[in-house]
């Protein structure tokens, strides 16, 4: 049985070593970022290497749609899809969605921002993903489902707690595979890892979790303070090791 799984995450969401934790499965086919080719075509935002993304990767949405529906090559039975929230444009259809095994990824944004304007001039809230996240997270939910929320702080404090979590939420089994990847770039990897994945390429398995030493810069206090809420509200729903919901 194939589990196509959608990961909805904004940027420096730690969601690009979670794509390493998974693509180490033996059972396990990935893809990064399937629409930001598109993002980046539709809405001129420069970005680093804007023009080098459209030209490399797919830019038809509708493409992309049809390629996170196909199988993966044999012998996978996993696909793992790393989406950007803010990369779905109210341009693309979402009827696939709900074919999907829908999960979260969020960072508290006192960590996230000094991040992520390192890398952007002057971000705006859309940039971040979270009013995106919340709106697909509110529209997936039922009386009988709620999609899993992992909350980056959580998984950095207990890699392999939370993986086991998420792997029973959404049944699949957990593989001890997942704590841990060489270093080095992955052909897997969109041709932005340059200006982005220096870190994760570095990196050999989930660091471990330390307050940022970083300060919200003063010109992203008005967008640090506009992240609270829908952070908050997609926080409330995170997944945590089954000894840690008991307390």
């Amino acid at each position: 049985m194939m589990t196509r799984i959608a990961m909805w995450s904004g940027p420096r969401n730690i969601s690009t070593a979670m794509m390493r934790s998974w693509e180490t499965r033996p059972d396990t086919y990935v893809i990064d970022e399937p629409f930001y080719a598109h993002y980046l075509q539709v809405t001129g935002l420069d970005h680093p290497g804007a023009e080098e993304v459209i030209a490399v990767h797919e830019a038809d949405s509708k493409a992309v749609i049809t390629l996170l529906q196909r199988d993966p090559p044999q012998p996978f039975n996993i696909y793992y899809q790393k989406h950007m929230a803010h990369h779905l444009l109210a341009n693309i259809d979402r009827s696939w969605i709900k074919d999907m095994t829908n999960c979260f990824l969020i960072r508290d944004p006192r960590e996230m921002i000094p991040s992520l304007s390192h890398h952007l001039d002057q971000p705006q809230i859309t940039d971040t993903g979270l009013p995106q996240q919340v709106e697909l997270f509110e529209s997936l939910c039922d009386q009988d489902f709620v999609p899993p929320v992992l909350d980056a702080r959580d998984v950095l404090m207990n890699p392999e707690g939370m993986l086991k979590a998420l792997c029973q939420q959404i049944g699949v089994p957990f593989s001890s595979d997942m704590l841990a990847w060489s270093a080095g770039p992955r052909e897997t990897d969109g041709i932005w890892a340059k200006h982005w994945y220096d870190q994760v390429e570095r990196s050999t398995g989930f660091r471990s979790w330390n307050p940022s030493p970083q300060p919200i810069p003063d010109a992203a206090q008005e967008l640090y303070d506009a992240c609270l809420e829908p952070y908050a509200r997609l926080y409330a729903h995170r997944i945590l090791p089954e000894a840690s919901q008991a307390v």
